[in-house]
Formats: C-alpha cells, sequence, structure tokens
C-alpha cells in the first residue's frame, strides 16, 4: 500500500509539473504572439501615418520635342511626367529640372520645368498653356501632367540637337519640400527623388514640323523609365 501511495505522489507531483510547464509555454506563446502582432501594428501606424513622403518619377517611351526657331537656343522638350509618392504624408515637387546631353558633341544643356501643355505654334502665340506652379502629393497617390522645358536664359549653347538622327541622354531631377513635422528624424531621414536618368532617340529634324506640331523622341526598347527611391541626403 505504500509503495502504491508513493506512486500517487510521484505521479501528482509530475503532472503538477506538467501543469507548471504547459502554463510556461502557453506564457511564451501568448508573449510571443502579442511581440508579433504590436510589431505589425506598428509597422501598419507607420506606413499609413507616419512615413514620410517618399516621391518617385516616371516617365513614359516617348516624349516630344520643338525648335522653331534655328537661329536662337531656343528648344522645347515636352516630357509626359508622373510623380508619384508612396510615403504616408503628403510631399510637394517645387521645381523640375531636365539635362540633355548630346553624346555625340559632348554638349549638355539645362532646361526647366516653365509650364504644363501641348506645345506648339499655336498654342504658343495664343498663350494655351497653364504656368508650371509646385505640386502636392498627397501619400499614397500621384499626379500626372505633360511638363513643357524651356531652356535656361543663361544656357550658351545654342542647339543641343545636332539635326540627324541620334541618341540622347536626359536627367530629370526634382526640388521637393522636405518634411520636418517629426524634427531629427525626418532631417535624418530626408532625401529628395532620385534623379531619373534614361535615353530617348531622335528622328532626323525637319524644321517644318514645328509650324504646326512637334518631332517625337522614343526609347530603344518603348519601355518607360523611372520608380527609383529617395536619393540619400
Amino acid at each position: 500500500m505504500r509503495l502504491f501511495r508513493s506512486r500517487r505522489v510521484v505521479d501528482a507531483a509530475a503532472e503538477t509539473g506538467r501543469q507548471a510547464m504547459l502554463r510556461r509555454e502557453g506564457g511564451a506563446l501568448t508573449a510571443i504572439a502579442s511581440a508579433v502582432a504590436l510589431l505589425f501594428s506598428s509597422y501598419s501606424v507607420y506606413e499609413t501615418s507616419v512615413r514620410r513622403p517618399d516621391l518617385r518619377l516616371f516617365v513614359p517611351p516617348s516624349i516630344h520635342y520643338a525648335s522653331p526657331y534655328q537661329n536662337s537656343n531656343f528648344e522645347v522638350f515636352v516630357v509626359p511626367v508622373t510623380v508619384t509618392n508612396v510615403g504616408a504624408r503628403s510631399g510637394a515637387v517645387l521645381a523640375l529640372d531636365l539635362v540633355v546631353t548630346n553624346p555625340r558633341t559632348g554638349q549638355s544643356k539645362t532646361f526647366y520645368a516653365a509650364e504644363f501643355g501641348r506645345w506648339t505654334m499655336a498654342n504658343a502665340e495664343a498663350g494655351n498653356f497653364t504656368h508650371f506652379a509646385p505640386l502636392a502629393i498627397p501619400g499614397k497617390s500621384s499626379v500626372t501632367d505633360s511638363v513643357i522645358f524651356y531652356s535656361r536664359l543663361d544656357e550658351t549653347v545654342m542647339q543641343i540637337a545636332d539635326g540627324g538622327k541620334g541618341a540622347y541622354d536626359f536627367k530629370l531631377a526634382a526640388a521637393v519640400a522636405e518634411p520636418e513635422d517629426l524634427g531629427p528624424i525626418d532631417r535624418l531621414w530626408a532625401g529628395p527623388p532620385a534623379p531619373l536618368t534614361f535615353q530617348m532617340i531622335m528622328p532626323a529634324i525637319d524644321h517644318r514640323v514645328f509650324q504646326t506640331g512637334t518631332l517625337m523622341l522614343y526609347q530603344a526598347d518603348w519601355k518607360p523609365s523611372g520608380g527609383a527611391a529617395s536619393a540619400e541626403p
């Protein structure tokens, strides 16, 4: 009888130990589940409310060019630009600059975003354009428009286009308003969109086309360009 009582005591102790172990394991699993839930919740809040503006630039496979005055440095590039904000807070594009390089001559020429619209001589004479203004892009949204780029008045390069068919290199850069809502954190993460570089092929130029329209340039592979993440400060 004493032997049976000893076994019952041992079994009871083992069961007590097992229950205690299960409680410890259950507590550990609960703690892990709570930590994972907190992690996902924090990430969700960051993505939907806290993440700073993160602007990306996109350009389609074709753009347009005009040079109606052969004896001046006046040239026009019309570039449909999409700016996407993958961040949570609103961002703003204050200005856009376009640098065009002719690989055959080694010359580069800088253009600035002046207006929105479709460039033609008729529209230019009638003033049928909208002046470029800073673009406000809410979080998780995008804006698209055709941006008209004019060469800067202080440019010394007369004509970047040499008249023949050939490829040209482009660099599109945006000046943005940097957020400071979160103080040092925003300054630590600050950075404008990475400049977008791409190449377009320009057909041989017949200046008569500029009296009524523009000349189309196109990507060699007919694919759009863009989507690079923000540049580091």
